[in-house]
C-alpha cells in the first residue's frame, strides 16, 4: 500500500506514521520518504485500519 500524507515533512514526522502504523500491526514494513510526503506499507492490517491510525495520530493520509 502507498500513501500521500501532506504533512510528514521531515524525520520526526516519518517516525509518528511508523508507530501509528505499526499500532494496528506490530510487524509492519514502512517506508517513509519526507520530501516526496510518501510513506509505503507491507501489513497485514487493512487499508482502512493504517488510513484511521494514521488520522487519529494526526497525518491524515491519502491514496496515490
Amino acid at each position: 500500500m502507498e500513501f500521500h500524507i501532506d504533512n510528514m515533512t521531515c524525520g520526526g514526522c516519518a517516525r509518528g506514521v511508523t508507530r501509528a502504523i505499526q499500532s494496528v500491526d506490530a510487524n509492519a514494513q514502512v517506508t517513509a520518504d519526507p520530501p516526496k510526503r510518501t510513506v509505503q506499507v507491507v501489513a497485514s492490517a487493512t487499508r482502512a485500519e493504517i488510513e484511521h491510525a494514521l488520522t487519529e495520530a494526526g497525518f491524515p493520509p491519502r491514496a496515490l
